[in-house]
This record gives structure tokens, C-alpha cells and sequence, in this order.
């Protein structure tokens, strides 16, 4: 049972790592208002992982066959939505903030945003399910406890992910960094995020 759990950490945290638009947002927020918007984050994306890890590893075909028969609505939203928050990135002012300090309502909608971007990506739920399947799980009578702590796993390890990233951001770079440089990083993040944004609509 440890074995599995190790095992859903390794894929949580592979899953979690490459680069993408997430990693991007991540970072600017982590520069840009700290650890804890950064933080949550990225813990918005890891609960979708856990979403995802769920639906495949209690073999919940009939969702993930609706999600797959409707990516190309899913990837619309999201690809709309990554165009709202690209643009929203280039326009936002690097002081705002200092002025206003961080909120738990910016806290739990930092969270709430990264955890509908990454529902809205299809390939992670295809990428879920080939891995549960791999490994024997998700299938028509699946060992409920193998499935729970692959998927506590899962979540744990793309955690791990994004507190090391938005912890190294936050404490390494965001002190060193003038606030002029802030804007250039959110024109760098908002045209890297519209980019992604253009790609997936692009795509279809």
C-alpha cells in the first residue's frame, strides 16, 4: 500500500513539473504577490490533479468518457480563459499589490483559478488514465484503497511540485528583483500565457 503511495508521488510531482501555462502563472504570482498567492496556486492545480487521479483511479468511465466526447468545448473555455488571464497580466500594475496586501479571498481565488485552468486541459485526464491503467487501477472493480492512497499520492506529490517552485520563487528571486522589473515580468508571463491561450484555440 506505501508502495503505491510513493508511487502516486513520483507521478503527482512528474505530472506537476513540466512548464506550462500553470507553471507560468505560478511564478508571476509568486513574484509578483508572494509565497502564499504562489502557494495556492499551484495547490489549485495539484487538487485538479487529484480530481483527475479520482476519476481514473475509481474507474469513473462514464465522466471521463464525457470529458474526453467534450474536449473540444473544454479546451474552447480554457483557451478563452487563458486569453483573459494574459491579457488581464499585461494590463495589471506591479504596485497594486503592495497597496492592498494578500487577502484569503485573493488566496482562495488564486486557488480557485489555477484549479479550473488545469480541469479544462483533456490531456491531463487521458494522461490519468493511461497511468492508472498501467498500473491495474481504474478498472470496472477497482481496490478502493489502492486507488485512495494512489491518489492521496498524486496530490501530495504535485504539492511538492509547486512549494518548491513558488517557495524558491518567493524567497530566492522576489526580493532581489526593483519593481520596475515587475512589469516586465508581467509582460513576459501575460504574452508566454496568451501564447498558450492562442495555441489551444488555434489547435481546433
Amino acid at each position: 500500500m506505501f508502495a503505491l503511495f510513493l508511487k502516486g508521488l513520483i507521478i503527482g510531482f512528474a505530472i506537476a513539473a513540466p512548464v506550462g501555462p500553470i507553471g507560468i502563472l505560478c511564478i508571476q504570482r509568486s513574484l509578483q504577490a508572494g509565497f502564499k498567492i504562489g502557494f495556492m496556486t499551484g495547490i489549485g492545480a495539484a487538487l485538479a490533479d487529484g480530481t483527475y487521479g479520482l476519476i481514473a483511479g475509481f474507474g469513473l468511465t462514464a465522466i471521463s468518457s464525457f470529458m474526453v466526447a467534450q474536449q473540444f468545448w473544454i479546451r474552447i473555455i480554457g483557451g478563452l480563459f487563458l486569453l483573459y488571464l494574459g491579457i488581464k497580466l499585461l494590463l495589471t500594475s506591479p504596485h497594486e499589490r503592495s497597496k492592498t496586501g494578500c487577502s484569503d479571498k485573493s488566496s482562495w481565488h488564486a486557488c480557485s483559478t489555477s484549479y479550473l485552468l488545469t480541469l479544462t486541459n483533456p490531456a491531463t485526464i487521458l494522461s490519468f488514465v493511461a497511468i492508472f491503467a498501467g498500473l491495474g487501477l481504474g478498472t470496472v472493480n477497482p481496490d478502493f484503497a489502492s486507488a485512495i492512497m494512489l491518489v492521496l499520492g498524486v496530490t501530495l506529490g504535485s504539492a511538492v511540485w509547486w512549494l518548491l517552485l513558488s517557495g524558491g520563487v518567493a524567497f530566492i528571486l522576489h526580493r532581489r528583483l526593483s519593481r520596475s522589473f515587475f512589469r516586465i515580468i508581467n509582460w513576459i508571463s501575460g504574452s508566454i500565457i496568451l501564447a498558450f491561450g492562442i495555441f489551444a484555440l488555434k489547435v481546433w
